[in-house]
């Protein structure tokens, strides 16, 4: 499934017409209220770019541009993710860069785990730390 997912994003970051198509996540338990609390939270825009409707349409997923960022509330544990893995830390935030896809990065932060692609000109750094602090602001984690 979470293959499929990282398809599906990249597929949008290739740069598609109309809506861009990301897999929605299904959050489960105290995750569902922080995704909830996070959409509400999250910036209109990420450097130059606006956010784009997602299809199919779902307050789990986000998206700036044409598909060039896009975040996705309350996926699971990323399999690659081993317990001794050092996280990188964002303005409060654990965050989880995937060896093998380098544009894909998790946030840790129980009770939820959001994933981000970050793609075209962006700086990675960058959008991490802007949207470290919303996704900080629903962690039951102290800041």
């Amino acid at each position: 499934m979470r293959t499929a997912a990282v398809l599906f994003v990249l597929f949008a970051l290739a740069g598609c017409g109309g809506a861009v198509q990301v897999e929605p996540p299904v959050p489960e338990g105290e995750a569902v209220a922080a995704c909830d609390r996070l959409a509400g939270m999250l910036p209109d825009k990420i450097g130059p770019d606006g956010r784009t409707e997602s299809t199919p349409a779902s307050p789990y997923v986000a998206v700036w541009g044409p598909g060039t960022v896009a975040l996705r509330c309350g996926v699971p544990r990323p399999a690659r993710m081993a317990p001794t893995d050092q996280l990188q830390e964002i303005n409060g935030v654990g965050w989880f860069a995937d060896p093998e896809r380098p544009t894909l990065f998790t946030a840790v932060a129980a009770p939820l785990y959001v994933e981000v692609t970050v793609g075209g000109s962006h700086v990675a750094a960058e959008v991490l730390a802007e949207l470290s602090d919303p996704i900080g602001q629903v962690s039951a984690q102290p800041r």
